[in-house]
């Protein structure tokens, strides 16, 4: 059976994609397919064309064991990186990376961020899900509390979230998954 891949950069986009797979499916989006998804560590690793991840992915391709895949960076902000940050930035560079491995019959991308925005992480798109006045919340505490690196950042805004929707995760009704969820249905279909 032929199989997909999504390539991301953590963990916590690795159990982000999980989660949304396991909900389009018991939803009947889509039927399960086998998917493999690859954790490149960094944002950085996916534009060096002599990365491991990518040989093994281009192994797979070539032996026909993957049929499709997504890669999905994070777009962050083109003011903490001329080169790779934003949008735009990140949507070229991941298009040249594609081009240099040769997989533009089998790729697809996307950018993760706060999509009116257009700049952040995965964690900015699950906050541009919730209500504006919990939004607002969450945003005037990272504020005040002044955490200085992204890391921390992320991981507090990700355990805040946490704690403070438990029993439904995500939003994947919000208009802003729509993209999202086409990307996996072509992925899947």
């Amino acid at each position: 059976m032929v199989s997909v891949a999504i390539v991301c950069e953590g963990k916590d986009d690795k159990t982000f994609f999980e989660a949304l797979i396991s909900h389009l499916v018991s939803n009947f989006v889509f039927d399960e397919k086998p998917a493999t998804i690859y954790i490149l560590g960094g944002k950085s690793n996916f534009f060096d064309v002599d990365n491991k991840r990518f040989k093994d992915l281009k192994l797979e391709i070539d032996s026909e064991q993957i049929e499709k895949v997504l890669f999905v960076v994070d777009a962050d902000d083109v003011k903490a990186d001329a080169v790779y940050g934003g949008f735009e930035n990140t949507q070229t560079a991941l298009n040249k990376i594609i081009k240099q491995l040769e997989l533009e019959e089998v790729a697809r991308t996307y950018i993760m961020c706060d999509p009116t925005k257009k700049t952040g992480y995965l964690e900015s798109f699950i906050l541009s899900t919730i209500p504006t006045a919990q939004r607002n919340c969450i945003e005037g505490f990272l504020a005040c509390s002044q955490f200085k690196s992204k890391e921390n950042h992320k991981t507090i805004l990700n355990q805040i979230y946490k704690l403070a929707y438990p029993n439904a995760p995500y939003d994947f009704q919000h208009p802003h998954f729509e993209r999202l969820k086409t990307e996996l249905n072509h992925l899947f279909k």
